[in-house]
């Protein structure tokens, strides 16, 4: 998992450094710079990739625009000085990149990466794994057994743990959208999901051919919706067509299937969301902005329970954004993989982040929710001109 983000020189971010668990999630005011914390990931994930077109970075949800907007502007000189984004995994092998734009029309970011502390921290990381196995030869030995399957998926984790470039590179900021979700059309630039819902279709359509169980995990996560009984994949659709058919408990024997156009945005969104989170096939590391729209509040304070569960189980690492304190309410604060960070700008408009534990009650008084401490402004994420 990545653990600690540093950013320097981007947006409303002059400098700043965070902590992230398996789980983070980002309140603060309207513009203090959540989203931006999130296209720097973003920013650092193409690097990695060497994707740095508009066009690529738009498909991973980073707001592009010219590339002197793109730095802080807090002062004059800023807007040629370059980005510098660094994150650092578990193991301590960080993962860095210096961004470059030298501000001329139709200029391209130029990005200068590094692992760990030289070039040889591939190197080192993959040495690190061989020796925890005992050695080449008794790596060889073990790949050569009837399990050698999972020996190689074994192995091939604890690499990954070692080099959080394998966790970033695939990061997407998703915003899934009605539209998106609803029509099933089109596909993401990146697949199997695109930002907004794109290629939804397409991945139930993989999961029930190749992969029925994580299919079956998903509907019955979405029999947290009271009327929700089940959803089929027609087999006989036509080439063009895309289109899912849902059963509703409530209605008649003989009527009862919809497909999603008919459906409800709340259905959707937790189709999206539960899809996510248990397909393989799907980013290790991602965002999602705002994960309370259209949601119910008890439902989104369910739903984090949910998500939390399945990002431990499915080897997930994922940072919300949200404006809704009932979101907060699903968290457990005494659960170190759980984080909750207020973003806020500081007196000179920079963005900073703070982490916040869990509230201690005064003696003789009951603990206070989450949720009740925000709308209370007890831990700060609230506009205070007005």
């Amino acid at each position: 998992m990545i653990g600690e983000v540093r950013i320097q020189n981007y947006k409303s971010i002059q400098k700043l450094k965070l902590e992230l668990g398996r789980v983070t999630v980002l309140i603060g005011e309207n513009g203090c710079g959540k989203s931006n914390i999130l296209e720097a990931i973003a920013l650092a994930s193409a690097a990695a990739s060497d994707k740095l077109d508009n066009e690529f970075l738009a498909a991973r949800g980073v707001r592009v625009t010219e590339p002197r907007f793109m730095r802080s502007a807090f002062e004059k000189d800023n807007l040629t000085k370059d980005i510098s984004i660094e994150l650092k995994g578990n193991q301590e092998q960080p993962f860095s990149c210096i961004l470059k734009n030298d501000n001329s029309p139709y200029s391209q970011w130029v990005s200068q990466t590094f692992f760990g502390k030289n070039e040889t921290s591939l190197k080192k990381a993959a040495n690190l794994v061989v020796q925890k196995y005992g050695g080449v030869e008794k790596l060889k030995s073990l790949l050569e057994e009837t399990d050698s399957q999972q020996v190689f998926l074994s192995f091939k984790k604890d690499a990954e743990s070692f080099i959080p470039i394998f966790h970033l590179n695939k990061f997407i900021i998703y915003s899934p959208e009605n539209p998106a979700l609803r029509t099933f059309e089109k596909e993401g630039q990146i697949q199997p999901l695109g930002i907004n819902g794109e290629g939804l279709f397409k991945l139930i359509n993989v999961l029930n051919a190749d992969n029925p169980d994580k299919l079956n995990q998903i509907k019955e996560k979405l029999r947290l919706i009271d009327w929700f009984k089940d959803f089929e994949v027609p087999k006989n659709l036509a080439a063009m067509q895309t289109s899912i058919q849902i059963q509703d408990r409530y209605l008649d024997a003989d009527l009862s299937y919809f497909d999603q156009r008919s459906s409800n945005e709340g259905f959707l969104f937790l189709l999206f969301y539960f899809t996510l989170f248990i397909s393989e096939l799907t980013p290790n590391f991602f965002a999602i902005d705002n994960i309370d729209a259209s949601l119910n509040p008890r439902l989104c304070r369910r739903l984090i329970q949910e998500l939390v569960e399945l990002a431990k189980k499915h080897d997930k690492q994922v940072i919300f954004t949200t404006h809704n304190p009932a979101v907060l309410d699903g968290l457990n604060l005494d659960d170190d993989e759980q984080r909750l960070l207020v973003i806020s700008r500081n007196q000179l408009g920079y963005t900073k982040a703070k982490r916040i534990l869990k509230p201690q009650p005064l003696e003789g008084q009951e603990p206070v929710k989450l949720s009740e401490a925000f709308l209370r402004g007890y831990i700060g994420a609230l506009p205070k001109n007005f």
